[in-house]
């Protein structure tokens, strides 16, 4: 199954520009029970020199999911990365559907701490815990 099939079946392809579209495109899940879940359909592209998903693939992943998630949180203010530990648990291979599923710890007024997990059908593959700055401005240059 193709990233077109399964993106018009399940889930879409979100628009993100930069880092993010080298790696993707991240999916987000269309059913309203789960649209807080992004996926990424991997290819011979993400693997690295010893054939299995790169780890900067799968944290860069968990990254911007954890990104979006806390700025949802915050009420679509900008939120930017002060901490995250990553756990690689499992491997990933060329053609794995990697599924990613956040979930918000705590929220202050400053911070937003979050987890997400990855994984791929039944098996864990990394997980991430994150702690989330909600920033005054954009990070754009004035």
């Amino acid at each position: 199954m193709t990233t077109h099939d399964i993106a018009s079946e399940e889930w879409r392809e979100m628009k993100i520009d930069g880092f993010m579209a080298l790696i993707g495109p991240l999916l987000r899940a269309k059913s309203a029970e789960h649209k807080h879940r992004y996926a990424l359909q991997t290819n011979e592209s993400h693997k690295n020199h010893l054939g299995i998903i790169h780890g900067g693939v799968l944290t860069s992943l968990l990254d911007q999911v954890i990104a979006i998630t806390a700025w949802n949180a915050a009420d679509r203010q900008p939120t930017v990365t002060v901490q995250m530990e990553t756990r690689f648990l499992g491997v990933a291979h060329a053609g794995d559907f990697l599924t990613i599923q956040p979930s918000i710890r705590q929220a202050t007024r400053s911070l937003v701490f979050v987890d997400a997990n990855i994984t791929c059908d039944d098996r864990l593959i990394a997980s991430a815990s994150a702690v989330m700055k909600i920033s005054k401005t954009s990070g754009e240059k004035s």
